[in-house]
């Protein structure tokens, strides 16, 4: 049995709907804190559970019967209490039985072989990573899989002060932290991340009995085929937005971190508060931690992925209704 935990959200839905395609129904548990979301999984065969990140005793038997637990990152700017949800979540898993845990981490920290980073969002990642290398190290039964999925295209208004292609700015200018020179992000079109990450977990089914599967205790850097710069990403978003003279303004971190859009745009996360350590992102595209490009998506997918400047456009398309 394989487990999608969470399995709904963002990358957790996009998973989600892919393995439905690969794996057969009743060998599927997904799980959710609102399992009724889930509906229309269920009535084709898969199993709905329920269990919450901030609930951690509703983890206990969520993964009960499940060889395989595909773990999506708890959302979350805090990285205690984030480690910790994952922790939660690793040690109930492991209780109920499962041998191979997927956790689906972030395209930070630069090449494969990387264990640090600079920025805040990517530590409680990298420290989930470590304790699901310590304990391969101590329990040769268990097995894990890290995925550092690539920053979703889809992801831009995190790294533009929430820019949105529905609302023109005015003035036509993104106030970051950035001059926006390269080097540059390798954006990866969410659902192709997706995509490739359920074909890993179906891998995974279908070698269940193998001696060793594929990706085996190993970290798979997934990421667009060219990494492009702030300033270039921010002329894709003015011409998918109509204002071909968007631009950025480069502004300190405490003058980014004052305007305005960082309450709505960083509610979900606590608020305005978050936003300066959240500018260590762009400390980290900085120094090219965003700007490594692998071949593993293709590789994987088995086709080139969509370019940057076609998922932004059809973004556009749609947040003009055509």
């Amino acid at each position: 049995m394989l487990a999608l935990f969470p399995a709904s959200g963002a990358l957790g839905g996009s998973i989600a709907s892919h393995l439905v395609d690969r794996v057969p129904a009743n060998s599927l548990v997904f799980v959710a804190r609102h399992p009724h979301k889930l509906s229309d999984y269920s009535a084709k065969g898969v199993t709905v559970r329920h269990a919450d990140y901030d609930a951690h005793d509703t983890l206990e038997h969520a993964f009960d019967g499940v060889d395989s637990l595909c773990l999506i990152s708890y959302a979350s700017i805090q990285n205690d209490h984030r480690f910790e949800s994952h922790k939660a979540a690793i040690i109930a898993a492991r209780a109920s039985g499962v041998k191979h845990i997927l956790y689906t981490s972030l395209a930070f920290a630069g090449e494969p072989e990387s264990t640090s980073s600079v920025t805040q969002v990517m530590q409680a990642h990298l420290r989930t990573e470590a304790y699901l290398r310590e304990i391969a190290a101590e329990d040769p039964s268990f097995a894990f899989t890290v995925v550092r999925e690539g920053l979703y295209t889809e992801s831009f208004p995190l790294y533009t002060a929430f820019f949105s292609l529905s609302s023109p700015s005015s003035p036509p200018t993104i106030r970051i932290p950035h001059d926006g020179a390269v080097p540059g992000v390798a954006w990866a079109k969410l659902d192709e991340l997706g995509e490739a990450t359920a074909r890993i977990l179906a891998d995974l089914v279908v070698a269940a009995d193998a001696e060793r599967p594929k990706y085996t205790n190993e970290l798979v850097l997934l990421t667009g085929e060219r990494a492009v710069s702030l300033a270039d990403t921010v002329a894709l978003l003015g011409a998918a937005s109509g204002q071909p003279d968007l631009r950025i303004e480069p502004v300190s971190v405490e003058e980014y971190a004052a305007q305005p859009s960082m309450g709505p745009g960083f509610a979900s996360y606590g608020g305005a508060k978050w936003a300066a350590p959240w500018a260590s992102a762009f400390e980290g595209i900085r120094r090219g931690e965003t700007a490594v490009v692998t071949r593993s998506l293709r590789d994987i997918l088995g086709r080139e992925p969509e370019p940057v400047e076609v998922t932004l456009r059809k973004m556009g398309e749609q947040a003009r209704g055509e």
